[in-house]
Order: C-alpha cells, then structure tokens, then sequence
C-alpha cells in the first residue's frame, strides 16, 4: 500500500479506510485532512503516509454509510 511506502494516493486512501474511491477523495476535500503532498501529472494527489496516518488515529470518525464501519 502506498507509492514506495511514503505516499498514499485516493486508492490506498480507500483502501485504509474501508470506502470507495469516490468517498475517499470526499474526505481528503474535508477541512482538518492533511494537504496533499504533492500533485503528479493528470492531476493524482498524494499525500504522505504520516500525515495521514496520524490524521486517522486522531480524526478519522466512519459515518454509518461508510461500506466497513
């Protein structure tokens, strides 16, 4: 999971977290997650793994139509 074990992508956010890819970029549009690390060609953000696994161990909160809460 994650580019080189240093960035997520929307996947692996998805992946995470238990949610569709459409649910994970939802949440990394909220306030509070993390800004992406970077921006690559056709427009993929990532984002670095510590910044969002720290932002999961002390926000990440599922709703109830998340698909694995």
């Amino acid at each position: 999971m994650g580019l080189k074990g240093k960035l997520y992508t929307t996947g692996d956010l998805a992946d995470l977290l238990g949610v569709t890819r459409q649910r994970a970029y939802a949440i990394s549009r909220r306030k509070g997650f993390p800004d992406p690390f970077d921006e690559w060609p056709g427009g993929l953000a990532v984002w670095s793994v510590d910044q969002v696994n720290e932002w999961r161990r002390t926000s990440w909160r599922p709703r109830a139509e998340d698909p694995e809460s």
